[in-house]
């Protein structure tokens, strides 16, 4: 936990009641905000993010999102129920939408609330290819990610102040909106390199618990390098790993993948 050096002696107590295990990766992370509030408002903000955009339904194309997407759901929620924690779940109200947009994005935000914008369906080419992408972006909601996210940025902040309990509601939600900005900025969220590793690798056999082949990973990731211009970031001054990072820990995580996909009746 880096967050000792800036808390003092005092952090070490409030790690311990903080800190949260992802049940599938085993990653801990420190979350110390309110989860129903973070809920609230990230519903508030996916309403005003729909109401910017234009939304997609009726067509092939959102039915498949629609599709994919609870299939996702329902596999998480089974594992989560296996393992007794579906109290994780309980507050979540998923929605999955399609919006109209040239940007090769999607995102989750926490509960559940899900887009998917329409130019990066042709790099997904598949149900498969999409489930890539659905299955890492729900994984940001369901690791605790955002609020992660506002956890560190309330410690960089605010610092021993949170120890005593002073931060009030209208602190809490002033740094909600500068990690989930109102609108369509809200694609421009930034995670840190560890948080999308444990999103690959979560999504990964998210998917796989699905029915997805896992092996349609390797290559969506791929055809999304050679979609996004050819012109990256050194993997230190980004916050996604690289492109050889990323394959590398696909193959290391592939064959726990493919076991939950064949449990899930797929072929290999």
């Amino acid at each position: 936990m880096k967050v000792t050096h800036l808390l003092g002696m005092g952090a070490i107590a409030l790690s311990a009641v903080a800190c949260t295990t992802n049940p599938i990766t085993g990653r801990s992370s420190l979350q110390l905000a309110n989860n129903s509030e973070i809920l609230t408002m990230s519903s508030q903000e996916y309403r005003t993010t729909l109401s910017k955009g234009k939304v997609i339904t009726g067509t092939a194309d959102a039915k498949r999102v629609v599709n994919v997407g609870n299939r996702i759901k329902n596999a998480a929620e089974r594992y989560y129920q296996s393992i007794g924690r579906s109290a994780d779940l309980a507050n979540y109200s998923w929605e999955f939408n399609l919006l109209q947009s040239n940007e090769l994005n999607a995102w989750c935000m926490p509960g559940g609330k899900v887009a998917v914008y329409t130019g990066i369906l042709p790099v997904t080419k598949d149900d498969n290819g999409l489930a890539v992408v659905m299955g890492h972006e729900v994984s940001h909601a369901l690791a605790g990610h955002g609020n992660e996210r506002i956890s560190q940025a309330m410690v960089a902040q605010y610092g021993g102040a949170i120890l005593g309990g002073t931060i009030s509601n209208a602190q809490w939600a002033s740094v909600f909106q500068k990690v989930y900005p109102i609108g369509s900025q809200v694609a421009l969220l930034k995670y840190g390199r560890g948080q999308e590793s444990e999103a690959d690798e979560m999504g990964l056999y998210l998917m796989s618990m699905a029915g997805y082949d896992p092996r349609a990973a390797i290559p969506f990731w791929n055809r999304m390098e050679a979609a996004s211009s050819g012109a990256r970031q050194p993997e230190f001054l980004s916050t996604h790993p690289s492109p050889e990072t990323r394959i590398s820990d696909i193959n290391k995580d592939l064959p726990k993948a493919l076991e939950y996909y064949k449990a899930a009746g797929g072929k290999l």
